[in-house]
């Protein structure tokens, strides 16, 4: 396989302008951002200093302060307008997304739609940020809960999902009240230039209408490590939504509880699914090899795991073998294309050490080569699938890359029992048309993740429910469903509307 020489250096200038960029922003810095569609380098952008990434927040929570006291419905016009201008550049910040973390063009698009449809949810959210009226024990009394914006939200996103994270978090911090401030991965800030950009425009838009709204309210900083810890650090950042290894969680969670700031951490998956006797298996073939090997194995979600009963084994494996060999691998910009590169080399290198290991516990390893395509920058690779006579090893580990671990099983209990028993708890799902262990799956008993699923694989989100996991995988929770509860703080509050004070539990102080 050849990839043609392309030019994606003036392609990425010409969908930036497109996108409202200004070419200072990409141009004459230290950053270098490459596309792994080539290997090549199609950007350069500065990086902020310590000092500047200070301010920044300092100017975020003056932002905050103004932006608390607009109207929650107000606040949603603004996202509103946001998915708007998203709706309106779809196909180029799609594009954009493919030629810089090399996802094939279907899912660069998806990313974009996350966004448009978190904003839709959003919007609808920002009239319904509701608290309880609670039954109290005191006549002429009424208590009830309240729901007030946090302060500066510190948003820091991977790579894998470069900006359909950060729309995760925002639209429902803005709308609940609080301003943002963004790390992107280094690896893929060019995606968030223009999406800071798209915001910024909606911004204008919002002002122009008659709205109000302060500057600073979504703040874009370009570095590594050294900014980063400044958001975690920092005390006028009461939550970091942090997004990445479980390595980084373990160095983010302590610094942020010591401080006692929240955390929404988004961390490593190892996620599995199970084949039952009764799947239905050209549903199941097509779930699993979607799942497996979408984004070239480089989703939180990706299915890592494959647990199939000894009486479907011999049916399901074969067809997934033949699959992994025909999978259109190449160039995601091009039509067809179904897996595209690693994101740089030192995924490719995980990829064969996970693999050498795999051999060495035994397993029998199908695909896992590297497909040359003349280029030495650029790491392709065919998606491997591993036999394996049990779990051990690199089974229990997460590898960022296209790696499907088979193994036989035969009671199901067992098999529920190897399916937890890792370190991470994201995302599964179960294969069956067995009523009871479909039921038992998503029951108390059943998978120990924070997504189960049945009958589809576990790769993948919609946001209407809240996204994440359990255990190793960092416990936060994003999106859909009652996620907005995190960017917010609650107060309980009891009025007393009668001419007596009742004290609770029947204390009685009584002064002269």
């Amino acid at each position: 396989m050849t990839i043609a020489v392309l030019d994606l250096a003036t392609e990425t200038a010409k969908l930036l302008a497109e996108l409202g960029v200004d070419a200072s922003r990409y141009h004459g810095g230290t950053l270098s951002v490459t596309s792994p569609v080539t290997g090549k380098e199609i950007g350069k952008l500065r990086e902020h200093s310590v000092s500047e990434t200070k301010a920044a927040i300092e100017a975020a929570h003056r932002a905050f302060l103004e932006w608390r006291a607009v109207p929650a419905p107000k606040r949603g016009e603004l996202v509103r307008l946001l998915g708007e201008e998203l709706r309106a550049s779809k196909a180029a910040l799609g594009r954009l997304v493919s030629i810089e973390v090399g996802k094939i063009t279907s899912e660069g698009l998806g990313e974009v739609q996350e966004m448009i449809d978190i904003c839709d949810f959003a919007v609808g959210l920002s009239r319904q940020l509701y608290g309880l009226t609670i039954a109290t024990e005191r006549s002429e009394h009424r208590m009830m809960e309240s729901w007030h914006p946090l302060g500066v939200i510190g948003i820091i996103s991977a790579f894998n999902f470069p900006v359909a994270v950060w729309s995760w978090n925002a639209a429902l911090a803005m709308v609940c009240g609080n301003s943002t401030v963004w790390k992107p991965s280094e690896k893929t800030p060019l995606t968030a230039l223009a999406v800071q950009a798209l915001f910024e425009k909606a911004l204008k838009r919002f002002v122009a209408e008659g709205g109000t709204a302060p500057a600073n309210l979504s703040t874009l900083i370009i570095g590594g490590r050294e900014v980063g810890e400044v958001l975690v650090d920092h005390p006028k950042i009461p939550l970091v939504s942090a997004t990445g290894s479980t390595a980084m969680g373990r160095a983010v969670g302590p610094r942020l509880s010591q401080r006692f700031a929240r955390a929404i951490l988004e961390l490593g998956g190892n996620n599995a699914a199970i084949v039952c006797p009764s799947a239905d298996l050209d549903l199941t073939l097509r779930g699993v090899a979607f799942s497996a090997m979408g984004t070239a194995g480089q989703r939180c979600t990706t299915l890592r795991r494959l647990f199939v009963h000894e009486s479907v084994y011999d049916q399901l494996v074969p067809r997934l073998q033949k699959a992994y060999g025909s999978v259109t691998i190449g160039n995601p910009l091009e039509t067809g294309t179904l897996v595209g590169p690693l994101i740089d080399g030192q995924a490719f290198k995980n990829m064969q050490a996970a693999l050498g290991e795999a051999k060495s516990a035994g397993g029998t390893v199908t695909g896992g080569d590297r497909v040359e395509t003349g280029s030495t920058e650029a790491f392709y690779v065919r998606p491997a699938l591993v036999e394996m006579p049990d779990q051990t090893g690199p089974v229990e580990h997460e590898t960022f890359a296209p790696i499907l671990y088979v193994m036989k099983y035969s009671d199901f209990d067992e098999v529920l029992a190897l399916h937890n028993a890792v370190p991470q708890g994201l995302s599964s799902s179960i294969f069956t048309n067995d009523m009871r262990e479909a039921e038992t799956f998503v029951s108390a008993r059943g998978s120990d993740c924070g997504i189960a699923n049945v009958n589809l694989g576990p790769s993948g989100a919609e946001i209407g429910g809240a996204f994440g996991g359990e255990k190793e995988t960092g416990g936060g929770r994003e999106s859909g469903s009652d996620a907005w509860k995190a960017y917010m703080r609650r107060s309980t509050n009891t009025i007393n509307y009668g001419r007596t004070l009742p004290l609770a539990q029947g204390v009685k102080f009584d002064v002269e």
